[in-house]
């Protein structure tokens, strides 16, 4: 499912709204504030807005610039890559961070409407591996409205985390969701474990561990041995690592094994 190519047209103004949703909650802001911690460690409101302008530039073609960079939040090469981007805007105005967002963004957007079908469905590197450039941008989507998330936090606004955007960024978040139950839950061979997510992005996922693997599947060949109901937002924020169950006791409710269920409600997070 994940690796389909996503239609141009629909992922395309996605983004479109995306950019401008992220621009709607910066733009204006005093210096103070755009330099507020955000819920990423490490990184300000201002960082998450600089490295989305870095990611956008580097699939635009600019060079990465070269600088030496060093925080504890950097754990791989991709987080160095992502430091050297938001280091090299830092010395910008808050006020100069948003107009740079708006050109790079909009001449990405450009590019994408201009691009050919088959450049659309190429197969390109990204974050998970070799995959279709529309897939690729489905991430893109998805990073961004994550990021959304992110700022809001830091400046302590609410925003609407359903609707279109939310839709289609959302199976990325259930990409790898299986990993997660056995990796991080700890979940038996045989195990049949149900998601209810209560909104506003309302899903029903059901994974089974067969041959030591977790496999979504549409249906369980049984009782559930644990259902875990919970958000989609606080789904969302567990899946990306931006806060921890037990910030969030009596937001979630385990039936069935609860011991299986708080070893999964504390082992969601992956990391792109």
């Amino acid at each position: 499912m994940t690796d389909t190519v996503p239609d141009r047209a629909e992922i395309t103004a996605a983004l479109s709204d995306q950019w401008d949703a992220l621009t709607r909650l910066v733009d204006g802001l005093p210096e103070e504030r755009i330099r507020m911690s955000s819920a990423l460690p490490g990184w300000t409101v201002f960082d998450v807005l600089a490295h989305i302008i870095g990611t956008e530039s580097l699939l635009a073609g600019e060079p990465t610039p070269e600088l030496d960079v060093a925080g504890e939040h950097i754990r791989n090469e991709i987080g160095a890559l992502n430091e050297k981007w938001i280091a090299s805007l830092r010395p910008l105005a808050g006020s100069q961070l948003v107009e740079r967002f708006l050109q790079v963004t909009g001449g990405r957007l450009k590019a994408l409407e201009a691009m050919s079908p088959e450049a659309w469905a190429q197969p390109v590197p990204s974050p998970v591996g070799m995959t279709p450039y529309g897939r690729f941008m489905r991430i893109r989507l998805f990073d961004c409205w994550m990021h959304e998330l992110d700022i809001a936090d830091g400046l302590g606004v609410t925003v609407n985390e359903g609707g279109d955007r939310a839709e289609l960024a959302f199976p990325e978040l259930v990409f790898g969701l299986g990993r997660a139950v056995v990796k991080g839950g700890g979940a038996p061979e045989g195990a049949r474990v149900t998601f209810e997510l209560t909104g506003p992005v309302e899903r029903t996922l059901h994974i089974a561990v067969v041959g030591g693997r977790a496999n979504p599947v549409e249906n369980l060949d049984g009782p559930a041995d644990v259902v875990l109901t919970l958000g989609s937002g606080l789904f969302a924020r567990l899946r990306g690592g931006r806060t921890t169950a037990d910030a969030h006791l009596g937001e979630f409710d385990l039936t069935g094994d609860t011991e299986l269920g708080n070893r999964l409600v504390r082992g969601l997070t992956f990391t792109i």
